[in-house]
């Protein structure tokens, strides 16, 4: 199936993606500050959010990369998580942030936030660019959110069609033609 024969809709430009990470690292930098920050980023698709966040975050902070994923190759979840990639650092006296692109089922996010509680963080909270609250199949609410979405397939800014797309600066929608 390819992308080409596919509508794109351009959801969030690259200036209103921009504009909100720069809220919230504002946002965050408040919260934290005086705090151990530790930022663990969910790859692959959060690395493009997590890369921009840091940089608008004002106050210092550790970064720290975990693979974990319901998805594989497919546009939903499977129902399993897995880590394949653990991080390296200490949580113990940090607060953590995890940051990831979505929260769709939420149940990657779950999974990796009990896992991480498991090393004696201060603390634990949750970002994504974006929140689909209508897939989600657990309790799951982030703490901090860009945009709050549809239930649509979305590509772009990390967000992955099969292994491409990740580096499109802006977040689209993705339909068949004949919609």
């Amino acid at each position: 199936m390819s992308i080409d024969k596919k509508v794109w809709e351009i959801l969030f430009s690259e200036e209103d993606i921009l504009s909100r990470v720069g809220e919230l690292g504002k946002q965050i930098s408040n919260d934290y500050r005086g705090k151990n920050l530790y930022i663990v980023s969910l790859l692959r698709g959060g690395f493009v959010f997590t890369a921009d966040l840091v940089r608008k975050i004002d106050i210092p902070v550790k970064v720290d990369f975990i693979i974990a994923s319901s998805y594989g190759h497919e546009t939903q979840t499977t129902g399993t998580v897995k880590i394949s990639n653990d991080i390296e650092g200490d949580l113990a006296g940090y607060h953590v942030l995890v940051v990831d692109d979505i929260a769709d089922s939420g149940l990657t996010m779950v999974h990796v936030m009990d896992h991480l509680k498991t090393k004696n963080p201060s603390g634990i909270k949750s970002c994504v660019l974006l929140d689909k609250p209508e897939r989600r199949q657990s309790n799951f609410v982030p703490d901090y959110t860009g945009f709050t979405i549809p239930n649509r397939f979305v590509v772009g800014y990390g967000l992955n069609y099969g292994d491409y797309y990740r580096n499109i600066p802006y977040v689209f929608a993705v339909t068949d033609r004949d919609r």
